[in-house]
């Protein structure tokens, strides 16, 4: 488990039951707050929660417009359903994203929607998307994050023929601006999806809630590390937690608990809608001083 000198605090802003203008209002005032180092949208067609008539924004194309205005912040989509999009044409797109905003994207991705998520369910058959079983999502992850990753990197067209993904002539130009590419952030918690997180994730994301789970599937994750030759190390724990504006206590609670437990990338989740001088309240009654560097 990596822990370095201090956790690294960020917001998630669902784009559901929500403006664009509210949107680009808590980010714009986020990339001025230091404390607050990175932000992320989700990766939904529909809403999940609320009014399930309500609006819901593209996570991507959403992205792109933040990062244009924007000039500090880390950001990313937590994430990107794996489901919803060819793997090499999200490689082009994260690309475009990483360019767009000078190279601060962080590429999150994970297998897509709990079949057991009714709302969630529902945005497949209404795009006219499949909606595969959980061997094909987790076969068809690893093989999109090694595509990804090669279209990044590798200078010259390829050829990939795998179970599930096939590209002839496949090249990415131009490439993203970080080098060698983004950091790769996986989300998810079930046993097989660590085990492609052990393999290609410079970050993994579990959503929060029961500590003593994120614990276990931690502790997992190292195991399955150690199996491939992999410094567990070298895969910084990250956790999603959910921020409640009346109870700031209870919140900083859930913060020291997953710090403790040695999660070091912390994702507070925003519920809309958000207060006047919301990353503000953030910074001052969640974050406060988050240490030296």
């Amino acid at each position: 488990m990596q822990f370095t000198a201090r956790p690294r605090f960020g917001i998630m802003t669902a784009p559901q039951q929500v403006d664009y203008a509210d949107l680009l209002r808590v980010w714009r005032e986020a990339d001025t707050i230091p404390r607050i180092e990175h932000a992320w949208l989700f990766d939904h067609l529909m809403p999940i929660g609320g009014d399930p008539g309500g609006p819901a924004y593209e996570g991507w194309t959403l992205l792109s417009a933040l990062a244009a205005r924007t000039r500090r912040l880390r950001l990313g989509v937590m994430v990107t359903s794996n489901r919803f999009r060819p793997p090499a044409m999200l490689a082009k797109i994260a690309t475009t994203v990483d360019v767009v905003s000078g190279g601060r994207l962080d590429f999150g991705i994970g297998v897509g929607s709990r079949p057991g998520h009714p709302q969630a369910r529902r945005e497949y058959a209404a795009h006219g998307l499949p909606f595969q079983d959980t061997a094909h999502a987790v076969g068809s992850l690893a093989e999109a994050c090694t595509v990804i990753r090669r279209l990044w990197t590798e200078p010259e067209p390829f050829d990939f023929h795998g179970e599930y993904v096939q590209l002839t002539g496949a090249f990415g130009n131009p490439k993203p601006a970080q080098r060698p590419h983004p950091p790769i952030l996986i989300g998810g918690r079930s046993s097989a999806t660590l085990r492609v997180v052990a393999e290609h994730a410079d970050l993994w994301n579990i959503p929060g809630g029961d500590i003593d789970d994120a614990v276990r599937r931690s502790a997992l994750l190292d195991r399955y590390c150690a199996e491939i030759g992999r410094d567990p190390a070298a895969v910084t724990r990250s956790i999603h937690l959910a921020v409640d504006y009346e109870r700031p206590g209870a919140t900083r609670d859930a913060i020291a608990e997953a710090v403790d437990a040695g999660f070091r990338h912390i994702v507070l989740g925003l519920p809309s809608p958000y207060p006047a001088g919301v990353a503000h309240w953030v910074a001052d009654e969640l974050i406060g001083d988050p240490g030296p560097r």
